[in-house]
């Protein structure tokens, strides 16, 4: 699995360990679920490099991020695209500029970085919305311009925490659409994080559940939904 994702590790936290496994082919959109507390955040903290792994691997596209004890990759050197559950845009930075961030720190040139960043803004209708900052932005337009940011380097590994969550009942339909879309023509491996089974069904190619630190189910969304286990039925009440 040369372009995919391998992740054999565990996080301790005091009394909470989290033990990841799970092996993600290139090009799938896996959606993450479980209740809270089963460490859905730890996943991708984890895999961000925010928090160290306390045994086990990381392997990336044939790339080894992580392996515990010793090797560890600093979050800056893995190149991923993450969408953090509070987008975490930089609010002096206008839209355009945060889109074009990415790049920037890539190395690339301002002019060029700012270029491709105004063809992402128009990829996500907010062209006219590049001189905007944050602030002046509706949770949706902001939403969309943290999505533009992970999406424009092409990350091998794209980490989507929660990314509908600001939207009301009417938008996130639409936004379902928007995002399976975007996420078909992507590269690499896209991680979905999501309490919302409707967000999973519509966006993800795979489920992952996740209880109490460990993944007790792994298929294809419509086959475990056809067929939950108890967590998935409960959710599905």
């Amino acid at each position: 699995m040369k372009g995919g994702l391998e992740v054999d590790a565990e996080v301790r936290r005091g009394s909470f360990t989290l033990a990841l496994r799970c092996s993600v082919p290139e090009g799938c959109t896996v959606a993450l679920v479980g209740p809270n507390g089963s460490g859905k955040s730890t996943v991708v903290e984890l895999l961000a490099g925010l928090v160290p792994a306390s045994r086990g691997s990381i392997t990336l596209a044939g790339r080894v991020l992580e392996r515990a004890p010793g090797l560890r990759l600093p979050p800056q050197a893995r190149g991923l695209g993450v969408v953090f559950q509070g987008l975490a845009l930089f609010p002096s930075l206008t839209a355009l500029d945060n889109v074009a961030y990415g790049l920037r720190s890539r190395g690339l040139g301002r002019a060029q970085a700012r270029a491709q960043a105004q063809v992402w803004l128009g990829r996500f209708e907010l062209g006219e919305l590049a001189d905007r900052r944050p602030e002046e932005l509706s949770g949706g337009q902001a939403q969309r311009v943290a999505l533009a940011r992970a999406m424009i380097v092409r990350p091998p590994l794209l980490l989507l925490d929660e990314p509908l969550s600001s939207l009301d009942v009417e938008a996130r339909g639409a936004a379902r659409t928007l995002l399976r879309g975007w996420l078909a023509e992507a590269p690499g491996v896209k991680l979905l994080v999501t309490h919302d089974l409707e967000d999973a069904r519509a966006i993800a190619d795979r489920l992952l559940v996740l209880d109490r630190g460990k993944v007790v189910a792994e298929g294809p969304v419509e086959a475990l939904l056809a067929a939950p286990p108890p967590f998935l039925a409960a959710m599905m009440r």
